[in-house]
């Protein structure tokens, strides 16, 4: 009986996994047709730090010396491939010898590095390996190895590492320990690769989706078809092919779906984790393929959410992605598993609608990006979100400028996209300045620390003799000059922040009174307006806090994207609505 590499390497720590990954890529980038066990060791001695460091250290092998011995090594490996054929037999042997050891000898439930060296320094075919690496290694001690080894490796950050496979010695569930259930009938895959948008949705992680209702019905229409029920959303980058998925998982998560679609997890397809480290040829596929198995034999009924699906299909995707279209094709045909894809029109027509035998499996879904009018709608519904992430008011006039001066200055994105971005920027900016120092203060003190130090050298030069007088008067002058600036900036600033603070505190206390009475509300208001009236007072033509987001800040923001003058947005702003 065979153990499958999926199931070997599983039983990897965390650190050690990720240094076989590393080394895939390593073997890669040096042409060398196998993944060695020297490409392994030489990727694990790059970490910070770990059990085969420490082991290093406290056998007392010298690493300039190891290094040299590496790179020679290395150097006499077989190079010039393209692609990397397979992982040394070297590899999976250590891996094996090393899982054996964990388990009989250490009572570990994971392949740690101390593990790995145990298995090679014992093993008399590995020891070969490791010696013809580097006769360094000799200096580990085969007896007495195991009296040794835990105080070397105490504190070693591996010592918290779990298995990658996240497996552990006791069953989960009845047939985990004699394979009697798969992964993919457990999920693993689903687990692994998938994020639930639905569990997001009922946690109240999504944010709302306004404005996309049409294309949110129109894709449960295809949804509940009974053939080519498989959504693709195409449309420009921005305008929210995502967000509409999101609106479907929080409809799904809230009730108002049909009965068909009440139960269903709406699962988002990691594309980046299906990729990471399938160097091998058939990695990819086998994952793939999994993944479908599970959605297909889950419990609970699963769509699929797969977006930027060009880059998992065809020449959009990478080396070895070809065949994926070949297995999505039949689960999509027979129904066993219902997808919904998202990408832009261009890679839609580049990519996808050349094979016809796959765009046949998809109901193509147009999502055109919205007009300003519903881009305010739907950025008016993320305005709360925005409020309690940043700690500011947004008033309404902000957002329409977000939309409106994006719309206009800002061609090379789409709404709402471009929007939000804007409005969550001036958010910041807004909470930034009312408990940091304002970017004018910044400035002149930068200024003033380069003048002092051009001070300190000009001195310096004065000391042994130069001539510097001259310099050494001018540069003083504007010391003065900035240091005196400084106090005014930061007078004015300081005056700022406390009566933004009071009307900031003003404006809490209105909004908690809720059962004040009339006359109550009435003065409250009144010495509001007086407070910002003071602020507005001491604000002048030049700001330095900002109580609120309003139309200016937003305007200014696109004024430092763009280039163009705040002034000039705003008055052409009047102008077109004259």
């Amino acid at each position: 009986m065979t153990i499958s590499r999926q199931t070997l390497f599983g039983k990897l720590g965390v650190q050690l996994y990720r240094g076989i990954e590393s080394a895939t890529s390593f073997c890669k980038l040096r042409g060398n047709p196998y993944v060695e066990l020297i490409h392994w060791l030489h990727q694990l001695l790059q970490q910070p730090d770990g059990d085969v460091h420490r082991i290093v250290r406290h056998a007392g092998i010298d690493r300039e010396a190891l290094e040299r011995d590496f790179a020679r090594a290395l150097a006499a490996l077989p190079a010039g491939a393209s692609s990397i054929s397979d992982f040394s037999w070297h590899i999976e042997s250590a891996i094996e010898r090393a899982w054996v050891l964990a388990t009989l000898s250490y009572g570990d439930r994971r392949v740690r590095g101390a593990w790995l060296v145990a298995a090679l320094v014992t093993n008399a075919e590995l020891r070969r390996v490791l010696l013809s690496i580097s006769t360094a290694f000799a200096r580990i001690p085969v007896d007495g190895l195991d009296d040794v080894l835990p105080a070397w490796i105490d504190g070693s950050p591996e010592a918290d590492d779990a298995p990658y496979d996240r497996s552990d010695f006791a069953p989960v569930t009845p047939g985990d320990a004699s394979g009697a259930v798969s992964n993919a009938t457990k999920g693993g895959s689903l687990e692994q690769y998938c994020a639930d948008l639905t569990a997001r949705a009922r946690a109240g992680e999504i944010d709302p989706v306004i404005g996309r209702e049409l294309e949110i019905r129109t894709m449960i229409d295809v949804l509940l078809r009974r053939r080519q029920n498989n959504p693709l959303l195409t449309g420009e980058a921005g305008v929210g092919k995502t967000a509409v998925v999101e609106g479907l998982a929080r409809a799904i998560a809230s009730g108002n779906v049909p009965p068909k679609l009440a139960d269903v997890r709406l699962l988002s397809l990691d594309v980046g984790a299906l990729l990471a480290g399938a160097s091998m040829k058939g990695e990819f596929e086998a994952r793939l393929k999994g993944l479908l198995e599970a959605a297909a034999k889950s419990p609970v009924p699963v769509i699929l959410f797969i977006d930027e699906i060009h880059t998992l299909i065809g020449a959009g995707g990478q080396a070895g992605t070809g065949d994926a279209a070949n297995l999505l094709k039949p689960a999509l045909a027979r129904g066993t598993v219902r997808t919904i894809g998202a990408t832009t029109w261009a890679e839609y027509k580049r990519h996808i609608e050349k094979d016809p035998a796959l765009t046949r499996r998809f109901q193509v879904l147009q999502v055109a990006e919205p007009s300003e009018a519903a881009a305010i709608d739907m950025v008016r519904g993320l305005v709360q979100t925005f409020s309690s992430h940043h700690g500011v008011v947004v008033r309404d006039e902000a957002i329409r400028a977000a939309v409106t001066l994006s719309h206009r200055y800002i061609p090379s994105r789409q709404l709402p996209d471009k929007a939000i971005s804007l409005l969550d920027t001036a958010c910041a900016r807004v909470a930034l300045s009312q408990h940091a120092a304002p970017r004018e203060l910044d400035d002149v003190r930068q200024r003033l620390a380069a003048a002092r130090a051009e001070e300190a050298l000009l001195v310096q030069e004065a000391r042994i003799g130069l001539d510097a007088d001259k310099a050494l008067m001018g540069v003083r002058e504007r010391i003065d000059v900035l240091a005196t600036e400084e106090a005014a900036i930061e007078i004015r600033w300081r005056e700022q922040v406390a009566a933004a603070q009071a009307l900031l505190t003003a404006r809490e206390t209105v909004t908690g009174n809720v059962d004040g009475s009339p006359e109550d509300l009435s003065a409250s208001v009144a010495k509001l307006r007086e407070l910002e009236r003071a602020l507005t007072d001491l604000q002048g033509d030049a700001p330095l806090v900002f109580p609120e987001v309003d139309e200016a800040i937003v305007a200014e923001i696109v004024s430092d994207w763009t280039g163009i003058p705040a002034g000039r947005m705003v008055t052409d702003e009047i102008a077109a609505v004259r």
